[in-house]
């Protein structure tokens, strides 16, 4: 009789056979499928993908990534947030600062300064968008500034042990009054019109087809790389630590460790993700405003991650592409039912779906779904 096996955490391979065949199809997809045929392929052609499938779709695909940023810090810590909409649009009017810098001369006004600045009378930059013409600057802010936003705010809410509905609520508040702040005239980013009519990145026409392409692939590999990340994170020793907070934080303090740094960290990596996904977003639709901040819109968050299953691996991808296809539909053709089909969206998967399509899935066809 043989000798049994066990299997060691975190020797074991990353991906299953099918779970690296998909994600090597789904690269080729982004990369090369799709803009060969909304580049090569003539309108005429039935196989032909237009300019808005393909904005869509990267649209997608920058929820998508929000979806697993949230599924961090909520599926695998146990702490939901209900402000995540705050770091997504926050790496957005980084980016977009640079974005409206780059339109130079070729706005309304031909002036050096946006059309909006020109129109309240501004005479020159606020210091806060010095450097913004540089593109590594831009870069960096878009990391930098929600990244130290979610570092000082979780510092002091994770160090006073703030949690449960009370660090929910705490966060809305904390989107709530960004929204605020931003929709004024007098703070420099637009106002309620925000950043829109970009022209150009690293001297790219934003417009070109080529240049949507390219958005298009570099939204998709970003997603696959936070897709590896997340797998990489949960299977790792830090990654169990997280579970154990969520499961039973007393019980993990008992045992020596101290939670404040492993929520601090997850929770600030978790804010950076949302804002590289907002700078991606900007470009590809073309837009950036407060409405991006609104407490809906974080809350809309949170049900991606509930609908497709929190704490696994695919389920924030599904339950993101999921509503957002639904979304994109509804406000097209029956713009007055969206909320409506929202609503019993939620109420369908509480009652039914409890951990999610992706857990149904699992418990239907096998561990696919589950990280």
């Amino acid at each position: 009789m043989s000798a049994p096996t066990f299997a060691i955490p975190g020797r074991e391979p990353l991906f299953g056979g099918r779970g690296w065949t998909a994600l090597v199809a789904f690269v080729l997809a982004v990369v090369v499928v799709v803009p060969a045929l909304f580049l090569a392929v003539p309108e005429s052609s039935p196989f032909h993908l237009s300019a808005y499938f393909v904005t869509l779709m990267g649209k997608i695909m920058c929820y998508c990534v929000v979806a697993i940023a949230m599924n961090l810090i909520w599926g695998y810590t146990g702490i939901l947030s209900l402000g995540h909409g705050v770091f997504f649009a926050l790496g957005g009017y980084a980016f977009g600062m640079y974005l409206m810098r780059m339109i130079g001369h070729e706005g309304q006004y031909q002036s050096d300064l946006p059309d909006f600045m020109v129109f309240l009378d501004w005479k020159s930059y606020p210091w806060y968008w010095s450097f913004t013409e540089h593109f590594w600057y831009s870069a960096l802010l878009v990391v930098l500034v929600p990244g130290l936003l979610a570092f000082v705010f979780g510092y002091f809410a994770f160090r006073s042990r703030i949690k449960g509905v009370y660090f929910s609520i705490i966060t809305q508040a904390l989107t709530f009054a960004f929204m605020l702040l931003f929709f004024r005239n007098d703070t420099g980013f637009g106002g309620n019109n925000g950043f829109t009519d970009f022209k150009q990145v690293l001297g790219w026409r934003v417009s070109d087809p080529e240049t949507r392409a390219t958005l298009f692939a570099l939204a998709g590999l970003y997603l696959a790389g936070c897709l590896i990340l997340t797998r990489m994170l949960v299977r790792s020793k830090f990654g169990r630590v997280l579970t154990a907070i969520r499961d039973s934080e007393s019980r993990l303090m008992f045992s020596g460790y101290n939670p404040l740094w492993f929520k601090l960290s997850i929770w600030t990596l978790s804010a950076v993700l949302c804002g590289v996904a907002g700078a991606l977003y900007v470009p590809l639709v073309g837009i950036i405003n407060p409405g991006e901040m609104s407490p809906a819109n974080s809350i809309e968050i949170a049900i991606w991650v509930a609908v497709g299953g929190r704490g696994t691996l695919l389920g924030p991808i599904i339950g993101a592409g999921l509503v957002n296809g639904a979304k994109s539909f509804f406000t097209q053709s029956f713009p007055e039912y969206w909320l409506f089909f929202l609503g019993a969206l939620f109420v369908a998967v509480t009652l039914f779906l409890p951990h999610g399509v992706a857990g149904w899935f699992e418990r239907r066809f096998g561990k696919g779904a589950k990280a």
